[in-house]
């Protein structure tokens, strides 16, 4: 069952620390990253500042305010990285950061990866502006990809320079604010070359717990799950069993043609199994059709489960070491120093432990 209220409908994937660690194959693709990093960095400010300016809109004020109060709790209570990161503010005057591309063959569920020398291969190319992003899935549509195109409104540089909370984030509520900054101090916290899965399965139970525990702080009482997460779960789940038929019918010595043809009716069957969902089980509710009926293809399905997979298991590791957060981090990185198939092996019998 997926567990993480992280929404992969609502956010993408965070485009890691890419830029200024050399090899690019494309100069104008660095350059691109270079100058629009460069050009948030400018953008930023002190937090407090912001706060403090009565001429600055009340509304958003008030929201870093309580920014800063899930801020220090990061810190002082589940030993994130104390630092300026998610202290400093950004007003960037665009909906999304950056814009990810993300790629597979035709009849494929493997990513086209990019790989660069700290932040490891990563699933998606980020660009700063939405036309380049769509300049480069359209050449790679005409290369016979698959393409999506996903906008993202925050993203970690892992540490490298002081990521601020950003005017794309100004939308969201106070507590999603405060797991973005736990989720992504994480990363900052530990993070493994070449492992999205391990990556953000980790960082997700850091925001899961850490939003528990923030809420029990302030008083709250622990969330019972929202309807729309709960939704959106049994979505994944559709969206995960489509992709595991995809995969098996992508190894059957199949025509072209008939490829394409089951391929198409994979993904009305997904529709139909989502209609049906919608209709006997969510009373009507369509806030998920504009995904759903969007022109769909393997790369759609790629950022899926990403975020979930190991979750169960850094839940089991977490109870082990007795909820310590300073051992479950070292935990956490004697697992990361293992090679990967023994790292992937000692998280399925975490996993299972949790069961």
């Amino acid at each position: 069952m997926i567990r993480s209220k992280k929404a992969w409908l609502q956010r993408g994937l965070p485009m890691l620390a890419t830029l200024l660690l050399g090899g690019c194959s494309s100069l104008s693709y660095y350059s691109q990253l270079a100058s629009g990093q460069m050009a948030l960095l400018r953008a930023r400010e002190p937090v407090a500042d912001v706060i403090a300016d009565p001429n600055r809109d009340t509304q958003l004020r008030d929201h870093l305010l309580k920014s800063q109060q899930a801020r220090a709790f990061a810190t002082e209570h589940l030993h994130l990285p104390d630092n300026r990161s998610y202290r400093l503010y950004a007003d960037i005057h665009r909906p999304f950061v950056v814009w990810n591309v993300f790629a597979t063959g035709e009849f494929s569920l493997d990513p086209v990866t990019h790989c660069f020398p700290i932040a490891g291969c990563v699933a998606y190319r980020g660009y700063y502006t939405q036309g380049a992003a769509r300049g480069d899935a359209a050449v790679q549509k005409l290369e016979g990809k698959d393409v999506y195109v996903s906008g993202v409104e925050a993203y970690s540089t892992l540490g490298w320079f002081d990521d601020p909370i950003m005017s794309s984030m100004m939308n969201w509520g106070d507590e999603r604010l405060a797991t973005l900054i736990f989720h992504e101090l994480a990363h900052q916290r530990f993070y493994v070359k070449d492992d999205s899965e391990f990556n953000e399965s980790y960082a997700s139970f850091v925001e899961q717990e850490g939003t528990r525990q923030w809420r029990a702080a302030r008083g709250l009482p622990a969330e019972g799950g929202s309807s729309e997460a709960r939704r959106r779960d049994q979505l994944t789940e559709l969206a995960l069993v489509t992709r595991d038929r995809l995969k098996a019918l992508y190894a059957e010595p199949l025509s072209p043609q008939v490829m394409r043809e089951r391929k198409a009716a994979e993904f009305e069957r997904l529709r139909s199994e989502y209609r049906q969902l919608r209709d006997s089980q969510w009373g009507g509710d369509k806030r998920f059709d504009g995904w759903v009926y969007a022109p769909m293809n393997n790369a759609r399905l790629l950022p899926i489960g990403l975020y979930d997979q190991w979750v169960p298991a850094f839940e089991a590791l977490f109870r082990q070491v007795s909820g310590d957060w300073p051992a479950f981090y070292s935990a956490v990185e004697k697992l990361g120093e293992l090679p990967k198939e023994e790292r992937k092996a000692a998280l399925e019998r975490l996993a299972k432990k949790s069961t």
